[in-house]
């Protein structure tokens, strides 16, 4: 610790991110055993933490994550939209397709930013906020196939017909952003996706992982 820094907020962060990755929550002796530090200073983080709804406690005792946690959370889609703007609309220019950046919501894959092509006569009208299981679409598809080979080099997922009839579209997972789960692609109409759709897509993802690192 430097001595601009605050030992109590850094211990107060280690407390969030010990419960964030754990389903089950952790004792005070179990979170007292990670930090190093005894019991006493636990309950106190712990206390101010719940004051603020970022934990919460069981009746067992465990913490888990507050659903104040959430309400922090829907403040950092602004953000992430403004930060892949620019990679999103180069990707739509480029394919002439509508293009897209899509986090992981809950069990369902939510569109948060969105970006049309200028030239073209038409293209598919996908709006942000727009919603769908992880499992269908190019979008859904794609993070899950990343959470499943997490260290593989990055590709792309293709699906037709699964969203819109007529609608096809490629995605590529966003890799290495802590805190971020999703992927960026394109949707349009047509039979097939092109062959270099897929690649640029990947480009893309990668541009705007590197905006938000």
């Amino acid at each position: 610790m430097t001595a601009e820094t605050s030992q109590t907020l850094d211990r107060g962060l280690k407390v969030l991110k010990l419960l964030a990755d754990t389903d089950h929550g952790l004792t005070v002796t179990e979170l007292s055993n990670k930090l190093g530090v005894n019991r006493t200073v636990v309950y106190r983080l712990l206390a101010t933490l719940e004051q603020h709804a970022l934990v919460r406690r069981d009746l067992g005792g465990r913490a888990r994550v507050g659903l104040g946690v959430l309400r922090l959370g829907r403040q950092v889609h602004p953000l992430v939209r403004e930060a892949a703007l620019p990679a999103l609309r180069s990707l739509a220019e480029d394919i002439g397709a509508t293009a897209h950046l899509t986090l992981v919501d809950g069990a369902e894959a939510l569109a948060v930013a969105v970006v049309e092509p200028t030239w073209t006569d038409y293209h598919v009208a996908y709006r942000a906020g727009f919603r769908h299981a992880l499992e269908r679409g190019a979008a859904g598809k794609a993070i899950l196939s990343a959470r499943q080979q997490p260290a593989r080099e990055p590709g792309y997922t293709l699906t037709h017909g699964e969203l819109e009839a007529g609608a096809c579209g490629a995605a590529a997972p966003l890799l290495g952003v802590t805190g971020v789960e999703g992927s960026v692609g394109v949707v349009m109409l047509a039979d097939a996706v092109p062959e270099r759709v897929g690649p640029r897509v990947v480009d893309a993802a990668r541009e705007v992982a590197e905006a938000l690192r």
